[in-house]
């Protein structure tokens, strides 16, 4: 929203743009503007040295005079020369400077919001608003606002000029120049929101063709490819339509510009020929003030560039400000509570949970978790298991109900403060491009080599990585592609195992491994649970025989609660699935 005395321009306001981005490089800026300043009134220099070489040095054919004249002449392009080389790496480089900076910023804010972001946004999408939405701002730091600046001072300087020349003359330029401009600010304000939807829509296309790369595998496997060529071949029309709508406005500015500035040239040619025919203006005043008349149009007609590159500029702004603006997952007015230890007692109580409004997902759901205590989770597909885990791990929050984590609302406590002290193995084993090492090192950078050693034999990864040639500092591809999945899945335990939690969260974490594996995973996720809180999902429901409780959930509720001989003897729901998969 714009107060009283602000200017605005669609959502930022430039008074904003001013105070975050131009003033603390005044600095900078202030040396290219005065840069800029030697640059435009050194050129100016020309128009005049015309007039007196065609009035006064070529009629008295004085040499001497010449030669002064030519050698300021070139003082003054050497001026505007080496000003213009200074002046485009001074600015150039703090441009890109604060793209860096801006990039980073961004990136910041989009890894502090909620998880259920993420679940919304296409991940290419996300890219693209990182990489591009800032790079227009370098027309704001960079030369674009200078040029501004400085276009404007020498079209100010040649109008004074041409005032003194010939006032009439002056004026039959004036009137097609102020037509011109008041077009294009009309037309600017029409182009903004065409930048602003380009920027969405390129979004889209980037994160839909991310997606299509990333599952290339699906793609060739259900012979797709057509599909997805088509998807992206309406993404890129669309693209087109919106770029051909943006040079649609700036053409029409530019012919305008083109036009009008004929039509004043064409009055310049018939009110100075009359006055020339009637003596009232010499060869030379006439060439003064048609070289000075293209001093004062061009940096118009640039500043109608400049303009247009502004506007792209404050459209990507606009959409940056959105990102910038939304409340971050981690509000330490909202989550005051630091934790300095944790024990890792977890109490749900009446909890309820839904996605969407009036589509409930978990129906009051009530348990206690003691620390060191092991809870598994089972039941259906979509039954909610999930859905409790990510309560834990507070990727998301109750809609009612509470969690406690040792007597503490799980809803205020810093989230930094709590995750330090959580483990996942997620069903969906992700890992990043990079080497084995780098990915169970992933989060504890710093481990030593006997910790790193623990973690590798404990998940038994060195069981696959001797048969390597470069061990664990194999390349594994992008998302762990080149290893299988059962390998990828022991290399998430060795992360978790690494990070050495006091609350534990396995989501499947056993469901990619072979039978021999298993075993083995499962006598080292013993030794790792013990006096950590853990829960297990599984549907495997022969690996949680041991856990201390098991919740049988269905239709976001529990149906049982017990231990494994307790639900057997109960003949119920989990007697039924786990004689069911006894018979498999």
């Amino acid at each position: 929203m714009s107060k009283k005395g602000k200017t605005k321009v669609g959502g930022v306001t430039m008074s904003s743009v001013f105070k975050t981005i131009v003033w603390p490089r005044r600095k900078v800026i202030g040396i290219g503007l005065f840069l800029i300043a030697i640059s435009r009134l050194s050129s100016l220099y020309l128009p005049y040295a015309s007039q007196q070489l065609i009035d006064k040095i070529i009629p008295a054919k004085d040499y001497h005079a010449l030669l002064l004249l030519i050698t300021f002449v070139v003082v003054s392009l050497t001026l505007q020369a080496v000003t213009s080389y200074v002046l485009t790496n001074i600015l150039s480089i703090e441009a890109q400077n604060l793209i860096s900076q801006l990039r980073v910023q961004v990136q910041k804010k989009i890894l502090s919001l909620p998880v259920n972001y993420f679940d919304n946004n296409k991940s290419g999408a996300l890219v693209s608003r990182i990489m591009s939405d800032v790079e227009g701002v370098r027309n704001i730091v960079g030369t674009g606002l200078v040029q501004l600046v400085g276009g404007s001072i020498t079209a100010i300087v040649s109008l004074v000029l041409l005032i003194r020349i010939n006032p009439w003359m002056t004026l039959s330029t004036l009137l097609p120049i102020t037509f011109f401009a008041i077009i294009a600010l009309k037309s600017f304000k029409k182009i903004r929101p065409i930048f602003k939807k380009r920027g969405q829509i390129n979004a889209e296309v980037t994160g839909r063709l991310t997606e299509s790369l990333n599952g290339v595998r699906v793609i060739k496997g259900f012979n797709a490819e057509a599909q997805e060529n088509k998807i992206f071949e309406n993404g890129a029309e669309e693209l087109f339509q919106n770029v051909k709508s943006s040079l649609k406005a700036t053409s029409m500015i530019t012919s305008t510009a083109t036009f009008l500035l004929g039509l004043a040239s064409a009055g310049i040619m018939g009110i100075g020929g009359y006055y020339m025919i009637k003596g009232q203006m010499s060869t030379g005043e006439f060439f003064y003030f048609t070289l000075l008349l293209g001093f004062m149009v061009a940096p118009i007609v640039q500043m109608s560039n400049i303009g247009s590159q502004m506007t792209e500029a404050f459209a990507g702004l606009d959409r940056t400000q959105e990102i910038m603006n939304m409340r971050p997952e981690d509000n330490p007015e909202l989550r005051p509570v630091q934790l300095q230890t944790l024990k890792g007692d977890i109490i749900f109580d009446n909890v309820k949970f839904s996605y969407q409004e009036e589509k409930e997902v978990l129906h009051g759901i009530s348990f206690s978790a003691p620390a060191g205590s092991v809870t598994a989770l089972v039941g259906s597909s979509g039954s909610g298991k999930s859905t409790i885990a990510g309560l834990v791990a507070t990727f998301i929050d109750p809609v009612a109900g509470s969690i406690t984590i040792d007597g503490q609302d799980l809803t205020k406590v810093g989230l930094s403060s709590y995750r330090q002290h959580l483990g996942v193995v997620l069903q969906d084993d992700f890992l990043f491009q990079g080497t084995i090492r780098e990915n169970i090192l992933f989060p504890r950078p710093n481990a030593t080599q006997e910790e790193l050693d623990y973690a590798v034999k404990s998940a038994y990864v060195n069981e696959f990585t001797d048969r390597f040639d470069d061990g664990l500092d194999t390349l594994i591809g992008e998302r762990g592609v080149k290893l299988s999945g059962g390998q990828r899945q022991r290399v998430t335990i060795a992360r978790a195992i690494l990070a050495n939690p006091r609350i534990f969260i396995l989501d499947e974490a056993t469901s990619n491994l072979d039978t021999e594996s298993e075993l083995l995973i499962q006598q080292s996720l013993s030794e790792l649970m013990k006096d950590r809180t853990t829960f297990v999902i599984a549907h495997r429901l022969s690996t949680i025989r041991k856990a201390d409780q098991i919740l049988v959930i269905e239709n976001g509720s529990i149906a049982e609660l017990g231990t494994h001989d307790e639900l057997i003897e109960k003949k119920g729901r989990y007697f039924d699935l786990y004689t069911y998969q006894s018979r498999i």
